[in-house]
């Protein structure tokens, strides 16, 4: 059922904002030193003629969502072709619902057929893989819902209630074959907090090449005012969260780091560690 509150795509915008790194990150395999942002800008309409532009933004983050062999650099300039695509294609999406049905079914029939009609034509050895192109599509995902929470000046989440949407999680999400969970007639609404926390714990990434200590410096670290240092972030920005970041096919290197690591985060008052393999385990 038609809800006065449904809205419909009338406008993209696309941008890529270029990011250098303060020091290189080692991800998996590769290093980074840069990434682009793509960022979105939305504008819907709803059945009154109102407008509103919702943003949403995410790092192509190539080395994640493309490992590969190739260089980084056509696997770069692919994905940000195929986001062109997809502002395009977004434009001219028509159809009408609450962003969550929208972006459910944009995903469900328009990102396979552009994504195969895109690697068809495409000049890059291998084919884009499936979780890029969701990333790829998550920029206008995330705009679609901020439009629609502008343009009914109401906090986004607060309209995934019935009020708001025509279709309940059953028309999603199928349950476990033989479990007696019931999505029919329920809400994502009834599953979130009504008083949701208004700070959370940051966990502050430390990198495989990140220096945990004056014997690992090399000289080329930048002079900035900033930490370098792991346990000077920790002093400095009250850490008490850790993300570590792990080789995944080097079991020696990995556990020193984590010995490492865990002595720096103990004597510093840190509470919490959790490592990283970046896909990178193939063995069990």
């Amino acid at each position: 059922m038609a809800k006065s509150t449904d809205i419909r795509v009338v406008g993209t915008q696309l941008f890529f904002l270029p990011v250098e790194t303060r020091v290189p990150l080692k991800f998996g395999p590769e290093t980074l030193t840069h990434v682009t942002c793509a960022r979105a800008r939305l504008t819907v309409q709803l059945a009154d003629g109102r407008t509103a532009n919702g943003w949403g933004e995410t790092p192509l983050s190539v080395q994640w969502v493309w490992p590969s062999a190739l260089p980084y650099e056509p696997r770069h300039e692919a994905l940000k072709e195929f986001c062109q695509h997809l502002a395009k294609a977004w434009s001219e999406f028509d159809a009408i619902g609450h962003p969550l049905e929208l972006g459910h079914d944009f995903q469900q029939t328009e990102l396979p057929r552009l994504l195969a009609e895109f690697n068809q034509g495409q000049a890059a050895d291998e084919p884009i893989p499936w979780l890029a192109a969701l990333v790829c599509c998550s920029l206008f995902d995330i705009a679609l819902h901020d439009a629609l929470g502008k343009a009914l000046g109401k906090a986004t989440y607060d309209t995934y209630s019935a009020e708001y949407l025509s279709r309940d999680i059953g028309q999603f999400l199928q349950p476990a074959a033989g479990s007696n969970v019931q999505f029919d007639g329920r809400f994502p609404s009834e599953f979130l907090n009504a008083d949701p926390p208004t700070t959370l714990p940051a966990w502050h990434l430390v990198g495989g090449l990140d220096p945990l200590d004056e014997s690992e410096l090399s000289g080329n670290e930048p002079d900035d005012g900033y930490p370098v240092l792991l346990a000077d972030w920790i002093r400095t920005d009250g850490l008490t969260c850790l993300k570590i970041k792990l080789r995944g096919n080097d079991a020696e290197w990995d556990y020193d780091r984590l010995v490492k690591v865990g002595a720096i985060a103990v004597e510093n008052g840190v509470l919490w560690l959790t490592a990283d393999f970046n896909c990178t385990v193939t063995d069990p």
